[in-house]
């Protein structure tokens, strides 16, 4: 069986441990469901999202073509290079100030309509080929944490199905989550915009289709597996509901929340977790602190 090396002897990695040998004892292969939250449970999410990252690019050539796009925030922002405003703004939204994801969830619409989704998934993967994290200098490919992707493989092993379930963008995950972890595309749910039948090809539009955050997550995770996960694991405000619908469960069940308190080999912050971390605290849930339960962060 796939172990959990990088974990180190504790409370939490008991937790996990006891969890799926109850699960493996109690609970059929195909209700082994595991659900992950990806930025900033799987991958890191500062000091900005990955996705934002590529969605800046876009908007700063749009905005250096048309200068008139410069009245838009997401726009100005994106072309100064200020990726602290997009930070804010989502942060802002997990504590229920929604005008900043509004104007960024304007900008993805307008930025990749009218691409083909081949077309859309290639530029994703050209981004990943070149692109590395601003401050830990690490090509975006390599900043998945390594205990997690153990935690990933150590579940297979033990007969469940791991899916994503993410509020960042559906087919900007699709093409990275099979080289980062093992997670094939028709297991990642993610926030999506609707797409139109053109010519025998499935085009992007400007329609949004789903956020898939806060309530929206159970209910896509719902419609997507037809069953309640028995483990969920998430690091913010925004994975709450995905965490309160495992844990309902009659049967063995783990909610697992990944605390940011590394400065030195990741980032230490709790903006946009704190109700969640309240949370953890009152039902019992367990939380993973990246300085004192994992031995390394990244490969």
């Amino acid at each position: 069986m796939a172990a959990l090396d990088t974990w180190r002897d504790g409370a939490t990695k008991s937790a996990i441990v006891d969890f799926v040998e109850h699960a493996v004892a109690e609970v059929a292969p195909e209700d082994r469901v595991a659900v992950f939250d990806n930025d900033g449970t799987l991958w890191v999410e500062k000091p900005a999202y990955i996705q934002l990252d590529f969605l800046v690019r876009r908007l700063a050539e749009q905005a250096a073509a048309d200068p008139t796009l410069a009245d838009n925030p997401a726009y100005a922002a994106a072309a100064s290079g200020n990726l602290t405003w997009f930070g804010d703004a989502v942060t802002q939204h997990y504590n229920g100030d929604d005008s900043g994801l509004k104007i960024i969830v304007g900008a993805i619409l307008s930025a990749y309509a009218g691409l083909k989704v081949q077309e859309h998934a290639d530029r994703v993967k050209a981004f990943f080929d070149a692109a590395t994290h601003p401050t830990l200098k690490r090509p975006y490919m390599a900043c998945g944490y390594t205990p997690m992707i153990e935690l990933l493989r150590y579940l297979e092993a033990s007969g469940f199905t791991n899916y994503i379930a993410s509020g960042g963008g559906r087919d900007f995950m699709r093409p990275v989550t099979g080289p980062i972890y093992g997670i094939p595309p028709e297991r990642v749910v993610g926030s999506s915009v609707g797409l139109d039948f053109v010519d025998g090809h499935l085009v992007t539009t400007n329609r949004p289709e789903f956020l898939a955050d806060g309530p929206v997550k159970p209910v896509r995770i719902w419609g997507r597996t037809g069953r309640r996960p028995i483990l969920a694991a998430g690091n913010s405000n925004g994975d709450i509901e995905m965490l309160q619908f495992t844990a309902a469960g009659a049967g063995p069940s783990l909610a697992l929340l990944v605390r940011h308190d590394d400065a030195e080999r990741e980032f230490d912050y709790t903006a946009g977790a704190e109700r969640v971390l309240e949370l953890a605290d009152a039902h019992n849930w367990t939380v993973a602190s990246m300085r004192d339960d994992w031995t390394r962060i990244f490969d």
